[in-house]
């Protein structure tokens, strides 16, 4: 379950699509604006540097604002149900959610059995692996280890079929790095890094009882074997182009790319049924994993796979290993201070391991029947100005705009919480071994993941537990989704007047069809199928929009010498700009119903103004500039403070709210604004 896990959160919303306006002034904070940083000048300074000031970052977090604050408090309401799960578990059903949840939390909480333990639990595997003879043993222990749910090497999984989005098929890609991208194992900027990453590989491998000059030797070995793999890898940005992540071939044709590697049999003990064929999606990657069965020394390919077995177990063993897997990745690649408590770090692993489970008994006293109504109501709205906005694009032919319209038809919206509750039948755990009920969980999920191979899609599964404070598009189920967690302030306000409503889940909802329309989403029509819908035309006008919005992101300078890339967020920011407009649209559309609301000034503002406002409220926050760099490198999203500002900058809506002229940074006019949905 060691993926840098998923942040989970619950809390209570009420949610109402036209608010009354006794306590509407509550929802915003005026007196949290900086009067001194003109909006036309730093929209993001104006509204967000007095809080930023006000709230620096604990020491056990990397950064700190709007997202942050809600998962903060929210863990606290899913602390209240594990731990009442984990005190009620030996009473609880035999088998039930609660009794699984409970188990799994209360032997994370068990410090002192875990830390007598040491890394006895990964003994047995080390075992093997110092045992391993020979090439067809070193490929062996990648198939078993695949089978028991805990990946080294590559990556493996089953998912939608680019070419036909009604069947799950499998997908095998590039992966095996200990470091965050490619860049890491040749920049110069990285160097420092590196001989970091040495040194923690080592001190993993003492703790096991590796000598220390031995230690240094297969650290070293480590680092230049992911060096060789991070060289025939592609970086972020080529990675999300979905003609890089699709690659359909025969087993018999996959076997021809890594004739050491029989797919067959790699399949066969993962009980996937890959019927013709599978995606075989960086065939350079597994080229050179070929060569490198070939000519790396079995004691290196022993290294790297002692390495990442303790790695990988490393937060679930004893406190020395749990301290070092923390020095490493998150306070000399990201800053953070200070370890999160331990209840924190265990409610990580439940989620992770059973979050959807655990996402079931949130929304049983956290989000309400009605709730998901009212947000059902505003997504329809949003839906209605995305339509109109389409309709009336200046730059794109009818025909191409038939093709927008039936994709935008077809947009399945899921708010709140699963319509069906995923069975968890058939996961054993108990209540006094951590390390085991990770390994069950971990099985137990890659199993169920597995199992949807050669199936059609399941259209009524979510991909993202309803404690989670976020959102998402799949292009290939064409669907919007939100949680639960997400519907509420600032994104959403029972409380609020509708500009605070619709410049903050208004315009998240917006962005998430907007991504729909994105740089790589437009590459999937109606049913989820990567084909061109386009004309060249209009492709060619769409990208040379897209690339002034790249530009407008590469200028973006969050620390001295380190620059947005604007390719890498490309998506993003393009949801951003389009889910912004439509939200607006869509504010405009409900409040020419409502003319006095329409006229109406609170705190001194208006309507559009508290639009804006609550956007950048969205964004507010500080990070450390060490989790900043690895961001840069790796997230798809803009800094916060610049998707503040991004897309304001190029609405003349925003310039008419505050009054800002041509020439004000917060101004983009000209051939610099982008207009794009």
């Amino acid at each position: 379950m060691k993926h840098r896990l998923m942040k989970p959160l619950a809390f209570a919303v009420g949610i109402a699509l036209f608010a009354g306006t006794a306590a509407a002034s509550t929802a915003f904070n005026v007196q949290q604006l900086d009067g001194k940083i003109g909006p036309c000048t730093d929209f993001n300074g104006f509204v967000n540097a007095k809080w930023v000031a006000a709230n620096p970052i604990p020491d056990d977090r990397t950064r700190w604002g709007s997202f942050d604050l809600l998962r903060e408090d929210s863990l606290k309401v899913q602390h209240k149900i594990v731990e009442n799960a984990a005190s009620h578990a030996a009473t609880a059903k035999p088998g039930s959610i609660e009794q699984k949840i409970g188990y799994l939390y209360a032997s994370g909480m068990d410090e002192a059995s875990i830390d007598k333990a040491g890394f006895d639990p990964i003994k047995p595997q080390l075992a093997r692996i110092d045992g391993l003879k020979n090439r067809a043993d070193v490929v062996g222990y990648i198939r078993d280890s695949y089978a028991a749910g805990e990946p080294v090497l590559f990556r493996f999984g089953g998912n939608a079929d680019f070419k036909d989005s009604n069947r799950e098929i499998a997908y095998a890609g590039q992966g095996g790095l200990g470091l965050p991208t490619v860049d890491y194992y040749s920049k110069p900027d990285y160097a420092k890094i590196r001989t970091a990453y040495v040194a923690h590989i080592a001190k993993l491998l003492e703790l096991t009882g590796t000598g220390t000059a031995d230690a240094q030797r297969q650290a070293k070995s480590v680092l230049a074997f992911e060096t060789r793999l991070a060289a025939a890898s592609l970086p972020p940005v080529q990675m999300r182009k979905p003609e890089n992540r699709y690659n359909y071939v025969s087993i018999a044709d996959a076997d021809k790319v890594t004739p050491s590697f029989d797919w067959a049999a790699f399949f066969k003990a993962q009980g996937a049924d890959v019927k013709n064929g599978f995606s075989l999606s960086q065939p350079r990657f597994f080229a050179e994993v070929e060569k490198m069965l070939g000519d790396v020394p079995l004691a290196e390919w022993q290294a790297y796979l002692r390495y990442h077995a303790i790695d990988h177990a490393a937060p679930y063993l004893s406190a020395p290993f749990q301290h070092e897997d923390f020095a490493f990745n998150e306070q000399t690649l990201n800053g953070q201070k200070k370890m999160k408590e331990r209840w924190k770090r265990v409610l990580e692993t439940t989620n992770s391991g059973m979050g959807m489970a655990l996402g079931q008994l949130y929304v049983a006293d956290n989000f309400s029947p009605v709730s998901r109504q009212r947000a059902e109501e505003l997504v329809n709205n949003l839906r209605a100005a995305y339509k109109t906005r389409i309709e009336n694009l200046p730059w794109m032919s009818d025909a191409t705009k038939q093709k927008a319209l039936q994709k935008w038809a077809t947009f399945v919206p899921k708010i709140g919480y699963p319509d069906k509750w995923r069975d968890w039948s058939g996961l054993d755990l108990t209540a006094d071994n951590y390390y085991a009920n990770v390994q069950a969980a971990e099985k137990f999920n890659y199993d169920y993941r597995v199992a949807k191979i050669g199936k059609p899609v399941d259209r009524d599964e979510w991909g993202m537990t309803p404690q989670t404070v976020n959102a998402y598009y799949s292009p290939q189920k064409n669907e919007i989704v939100f949680p639960a967690a997400i519907l509420q302030p600032p994104f959403f306000d029972a409380k609020a007047d509708d500009a605070i409503n619709y410049g903050g889940i208004g315009a998240v909802i917006g962005h998430e069809m907007g991504h729909g329309y994105d740089d790589q989403g437009s590459k999937f029509d109606a049913h989820g199928n990567n084909v061109n819908w386009w004309t060249d035309a209009d492709r060619k006008a769409f990208e040379a929009r897209t690339a002034k919005l790249a530009a407008q992101f590469d200028a973006y300078e969050p620390l001295p010498g380190k620059h947005v890339n604007g390719q890498l967020t490309m998506g993003e920011n393009i949801g951003d700009l389009g889910g912004l407009n439509a939200a607006y649209t869509a504010l405009q559309m409900a409040l020419t119903k409502n003319p006095a609301e329409a006229n109406r000034k609170i705190d001194g503002y208006t309507q559009d103004q508290r639009f804006f406002l609550n956007w950048a409220r969205v964004w507010r926050g500080n990070i450390r500039p060490k989790a900043q760099i690895t961001l840069l490198n790796t997230d798809p999203h803009a800094p916060a403070k610049f998707r503040a500002i991004g897309a304001p900058s190029n609405m003349p809506e925003f310039a008419n709210a505050f009054q800002c002229k041509s020439g004000d940074a917060m101004v983009r006019d000209g051939e610099k604004q982008v207009k794009i949905w």
